[in-house]
């Protein structure tokens, strides 16, 4: 598959870190393609010399004889790690970042670490992302079997299907659709629009998502809050990866909209965002 030819992993060398690394090495290894493990240090006075073979020889104790098929390059370098990790995916026309985020604990659901909301917000590619993850990843066992792709039926739907599309049938998984009619849209002055009402507009939303390119069979019309819907969706369809569009234009203040924000916090599996 030849849509994913280069796969950029940051590192700050924390344990979530190292899984993230583990989660690109492992679809590195799927898409036999390259992968670059990239370190910044955001502080001029920790660049000595010494600091900077240290920081290599640790990247070099990443992944150790695995994936021994896949090109690996390990990159330390200075300067403000978001600006830096957005230059390097630029730099190296990077397909997919994937990334962990400093979003943990009790606080998880509230918080999207800063260098994450920044790339984001300013990067062009996919990025990969896993704040909910608890456990360790194991690198020999991760596998993807269901995929869920999140539409809001806008411009760039057709794009996020897609992408959805090609990683399903990369890894054998089966892929599923699911559009949210937000509550709102379903009550005026708080009187409820009623059941028949309700199921034309579900039938309406399915009709526009069979129209597109690489739609699958199975396709889910909920009504409610979207991010909390999509996550519930997300987690009693058991999807090991769940993919959605965070919309606008890179470079544009506010380019991860609120919903893709919220599904991001919330959602019980990684998110890739197109």
């Amino acid at each position: 598959m030849d849509w994913i030819s280069r796969i950029l992993a940051p590192t700050a060398f924390s344990p979530r870190c190292r899984d993230a690394v583990k989660y690109a090495a492992a679809l590195a290894c799927q898409f036999r393609c390259e992968l670059a493990i990239l370190h910044v240090v955001s502080s001029p006075e920790a660049m000595k010399d010494e600091t900077l073979e240290q920081r290599k020889a640790e990247l070099w104790t990443y992944l150790g004889s695995k994936c021994q098929n896949v090109t690996i390059t390990r990159v330390v370098t200075e300067g403000d790690p978001a600006g830096q990790i957005v230059e390097n995916a630029h730099t190296q026309a990077a397909d997919l970042i994937v990334m962990a985020t400093h979003a943990y604990g009790p606080f998880r659901r509230h918080l999207l670490g800063s260098v994450t909301a920044k790339v984001l917000h300013d990067v062009q590619c996919p990025v990969w992302t896993a704040p909910h993850t608890e456990r360790p990843v194991d690198f020999e066992t991760v596998e993807f079997r269901r995929v869920l792709c999140a539409v809001d039926l806008v411009e760039g739907s057709a794009a996020v299907l897609e992408w959805a599309s090609n990683f399903a049938q990369a890894f054998g998984a089966t892929l599923a659709v699911v559009h949210v009619l937000p509550g709102s849209l379903l009550q005026l002055g708080g009187v409820y629009f009623d059941p028949e009402w309700r199921s034309q507009a579900a039938k309406s939303v399915q009709e526009q998502i069979v129209r597109l390119p690489r739609a699958p069979g199975e396709i889910l019309v909920e009504i409610g809050n979207v991010p909390t819907t999509v996550s519930d969706v997300a987690a009693r369809w058991k999807a090991d990866l769940l993919v959605i569009g965070r919309g606008g234009q890179p470079g544009i203040p506010g380019r991860l909209h609120t919903n893709a924000y919220a599904i991001l916090r919330e959602s019980p599996c990684p998110v890739v965002t197109i």
